[in-house]
């Protein structure tokens, strides 16, 4: 077993290789030690899953591992959704959450994610402490637990539905009034753990909609459970093919990301989704606050921020540094340009349903399509073309990569660098205003190339120049 090691959003491992029970257990008894060494082991740990292979399963381990050590579990009793399981942490004032998910990542995939009693994912001390904890006693741990029966009979292990509680907090942030007038909407979720979520608060308005993949499908259909253009063709057809259908919203695996597509079928970034509701956020529900964005995420929002005179927070990829921000209420939205966003007053982790209920409300009050509030948006600010490529890496440009990278050249693409950010990964701005971003993958020899610019030659020259610097 190799060591366990948290990313961006969580420890992740393929079935029955490095995620089986007996590591699962491991990892869970070392987030129950960190938890008691805070003294917050009395408020109790929101578990849930997404609808991967035995995810109650191992719902209910992670359960028993808490009964154990004396935790209280309140165990969701069907696949639940991320932002919702973030949502009850807050809601109960829980010591933390344990959700079962690999998110967007292929079937074969599953995860554990942490997210402490503030709501959000873990923060590197956080999770750095439950990976010394568990690399600790890996392979040689040896707990007893209490039969699930005992634990719940001895009131360790509580079953609870948040559904209901989460969706009546959603009517209080979405106006659902607005949506009635859009006309008919398109629902995807993908298989995944917003089926009645998406569709609930339409079906109890009356308001019509049609939906596809709703059904519990462990293997998503064929494809990862990402609500990316690549991986959605099927609703992109749906929607492309029937007139009536106004707006098509979809999410992933565990409803944090969002797929929406216009009227016409075709796919909207989610670097545009982000700049978009920013601008409305402000300009029509009248929010005040500054926007984040990860290293990664288009400048557009730097432009609508500049419009409106709001400061704009750079981080590093990973929702939990824009979750902070949301906890010490300083935004109005928070976004990466992986298709996850939250707004103020909401919780500080990543909301599908939240984003595709807000884009139906945009697009419904503002009486236009997204691509002509995105045309609008450009007449005011300016264009920017976003794109990202994986780069795969030989061996030997693996070796080479680290002292490339330390030496960027004074010039790329035909412009100066105006300014180079390490945050994360190696950022060039250069002086026309374009960007580059180098990101290399922790898991695989890939290096990811972000890059920006005006137009869509100005961003071609721009990869170009790019990829050969690092495949060169």
């Amino acid at each position: 077993m190799s060591q366990i090691t948290f990313g961006t959003s969580g420890w992740r491992g393929i079935l029955c290789e490095d995620f089986t029970f007996e590591n699962v257990k491991v990892v869970v008894q070392a987030i129950a030690d960190t938890i008691k060494a805070s003294g917050e082991q009395d408020k109790g740990v929101v578990i849930g899953c997404d609808t991967r292979f035995m995810g109650q399963r191992f719902v209910e381990a992670s359960a028993r591992v808490l009964a154990g050590a004396g935790i209280k579990a309140y165990l969701c009793t069907r696949d639940t959704p991320t932002p919702v399981i973030s949502f009850e942490i807050l809601r109960r004032g829980a010591a933390g959450g344990i959700n079962f998910t690999a998110s967007h990542n292929p079937p074969e995939y599953n995860g554990v994610k942490f997210s402490p009693s503030w709501g959000g994912p873990a923060l590197p001390e956080t999770t750095g402490e439950i990976e010394r904890r568990a690399n600790a006693t890996i392979g040689t741990a040896c707990y007893t637990f209490p039969p699930l029966d005992d634990a719940k009979k001895s009131g360790l292990i509580e079953g609870i539905d948040p559904r209901g509680t989460y969706l009546a907090d959603l009517e209080q942030k979405i106006d659902f009034d607005a949506i009635r007038s859009l006309g008919l909407v398109a629902l995807n979720p993908l298989y995944g753990t917003a089926r009645g979520y998406l569709d609930e608060p339409l079906r109890a308005r009356g308001i019509p909609y049609t939906i596809i993949n709703d059904h519990l499908d462990p293997y998503f259909g064929g494809q990862p459970p990402e609500p990316s253009e690549a991986h959605i063709p099927d609703f992109i057809s749906l929607v492309k093919n029937n007139p009536d259908i106004r707006l098509g919203l979809a999410t992933d695996g565990d409803a944090d990301r969002f797929g929406i597509l216009d009227a016409d079928g075709s796919y909207i970034e989610p670097n545009y989704i982000i700049a978009l509701l920013l601008d409305y956020l402000i300009r029509v529900r009248k929010l005040e606050g500054g926007v984040a964005r990860s290293v990664a995420t288009s400048h557009l929002i730097d432009a609508v921020a500049k419009k409106h005179g709001v400061p704009v927070y750079e981080t590093p990829v990973g929702f939990k540094y824009i979750g902070e921000l949301i906890c010490q209420d300083k935004l109005v939205i928070g976004g990466e340009e992986s298709a996850g966003l939250t707004i103020k007053g909401h919780v500080p982790e990543k909301d599908g349903i939240l984003a595709c209920f807000l884009v139906a409300e945009m697009v419904a009050r503002e009486g236009k399509t997204v691509r002509q509030l995105l045309e609008r948006l450009y007449g005011e600010v300016g264009r920017f073309v976003t794109r990202r490529d994986n780069l795969k890496l030989s061996p030997e440009l693996e070796i080479a990569y680290k002292n490339k990278i330390t030496a960027v050249p004074a010039e790329i693409a035909g412009t100066k660098v105006k300014d180079i950010i390490r945050i994360d990964g190696t950022k060039l701005l250069l002086e026309d205003g374009s960007w580059m971003l180098f990101r290399k993958s922790g898991t695989e020899p890939v290096v990811r190339l972000y890059g920006e610019a005006g137009n869509d030659a100005r961003l071609a020259e721009v990869m170009a120049a790019g990829r050969k610097f690092i495949l060169s």
